[in-house]
């Protein structure tokens, strides 16, 4: 996510975080690059000339040449304005209206908008403890209807039936008056999306808003569109009340021009941040742990909150004992630690929140990727019990059984053997006195010149 912007942003602040002092000159020079870099991010005209004048003006003043690192405190500015232009803090959906709160989900064709719908009522229905109800007023394509139907099964929430043969009007009305009969806490109104902006959409979603009157009005927008998505978010947001924005396929978006342009042009919050396909790859918008991960300093806070919502307590307490009492760590658990970890988003998911991670060569990135956890959960399960257990047992002609078995090669299963042997010298260094210290040490061993946790990944 943000990779080209992050990367050039870090290379040129590195350059004057190391100064000792700072002039007019090399605050120039370094603006110079950072307008550069905003520019090729796809950021708005408007946005990179009020963020280069802001940082400016700020980076002139006294505070910055009487700190003792004025590198450092040049970096603190440039992060602050760069929350400042993606709107300060994360906006939260009010859903203290009169029950049900009505949500109108707006936006083009191909923006993610259907896909949204669904992971938004996961979302409200797992964090949030809230009943939801979605419903589909795209008269326009059946298969938006079906889709939003099985995504519906899927996460679990309750759908409303619609047909082409209806009004949008009609349809969203009758699954308001459904929600309030049932006690829904909230409706979730899926519209009909087009290729552009044309007249006849915009009376059409006004008209429908106006029946509707929505507690929240989101404009769903792909992110890789870059201050396109921007233009277009300024062009509905002149036709409906929006009170938000959901920025979808962010995973993929390697610029970041709309994440720092929406909240400047159309002067609503971005509140979501879509980062993947499956349902539950949808964050709520923090502007300041965005801008830490493009600054390369990671985003610990979301981090932890993904530990906590994805771990399992109890295996967690249960292993911790286990290794406390020096039954040792097996295969079994190494499986346990992996599924978990796929569960959190996979690999490069955390890594992105890691800080410094933008820094690691592409080659010690290129290794360490989801698939090989997939590769390793699937050897782990092509082996019996037993094996697990003990993993002294596997050798040759069981390592080719277990290779066959899993669809790798006999030095696929090496690789993961030696990669639980190191998991397993860190687990019982964990377990004596200064634990956590010595295994941070390990750890240390564990990566490759270049920094991060490639180590553990060794390539083929």
């Amino acid at each position: 996510m943000f990779e080209n912007l992050s990367d050039r942003l870090s290379q040129t602040l590195k350059n004057i975080t190391g100064k000792g002092r700072l002039t007019e000159d090399n605050i120039k020079e370094t603006l110079r690059e950072v307008r550069m870099a905003l520019l090729e991010a796809d950021v708005a005209l408007p946005v990179i000339k009020q963020f280069i004048d802001n940082v400016k003006t700020k980076s002139l003043g006294l505070e910055v040449s009487k700190s003792l690192n004025p590198g450092q405190a040049f970096l603190k500015i440039v992060n602050a304005e760069m929350v400042a232009a993606m709107g300060e803090a994360n906006e939260a959906l009010n859903l203290a209206a009169q029950k049900p709160a009505v949500i109108m989900m707006a936006g083009l064709q191909g923006a993610g908008k259907t896909t949204s719908v669904g992971k938004l009522s996961k979302f409200l229905k797992e964090r949030e403890k809230k009943k939801v109800l979605v419903v589909s007023a795209d008269i326009y394509r059946p298969a938006a209807i079906k889709q939003l139907e099985t995504l519906a099964e899927d996460i679990g929430v309750e759908f409303f039936p619609s047909s082409v043969e209806q009004k949008p009007v009609d349809i969203a009305n009758a699954a308001i008056k459904h929600a309030k009969l049932q006690f829904f806490d909230v409706v979730i109104v899926d519209t009909a999306g087009r290729l552009h902006v044309d007249t006849d959409m915009m009376d059409e979603i006004k008209a429908l808003n106006a029946a509707v009157n929505p507690v929240e009005t989101l404009f769903v927008v792909d992110a890789m569109t870059g201050q396109d998505a921007a233009n277009t978010a300024k062009a509905f947001h002149e036709a409906l009340p929006l009170t938000g924005v959901v920025l979808t396929k962010a995973d993929g978006d390697a610029r970041g021009g709309a994440a720092l342009s929406i909240r400047h042009i159309t002067g609503k919050p971005i509140k979501f941040i879509g980062t993947g396909e499956k349902t539950d790859a949808l964050e709520p918008f923090h502007p300041d742990r965005i801008a830490s991960r493009i600054l390369g300093m990671g985003d610990m806070l979301s981090l932890i909150e993904d530990v906590e919502r994805s771990v399992d307590k109890d295996k967690a307490m249960k292993l911790a004992k286990k290794v406390q009492k020096g039954k040792g760590f097996d295969l079994e658990d190494f499986r346990d630690q992996l599924a978990q970890m796929r569960g959190m988003g996979g690999m490069m998911s955390l890594m992105d929140k890691l800080p410094g991670m933008n820094q690691l060569p592409d080659n010690v990135k290129d290794k360490v990727n989801n698939k090989q956890f997939v590769q390793m959960e699937a050897i782990i399960n092509s082996m019996t019990p037993k094996e697990r257990s003990h993993p002294d047992l596997i050798k040759g002609s069981r390592k080719k059984r277990i290779a066959a078995g899993s669809g790798t090669q006999i030095q696929d299963v090496n690789r993961l053997l030696k990669q639980f042997t190191q998991m397993q010298k860190m687990m019982k260094k964990m377990s004596g006195k200064g634990g956590m210290t010595k295994m941070m040490r390990g750890m240390k061993g564990m990566m490759p010149p270049g920094g991060g946790m490639g180590g553990m990944f060794g390539g083929r």
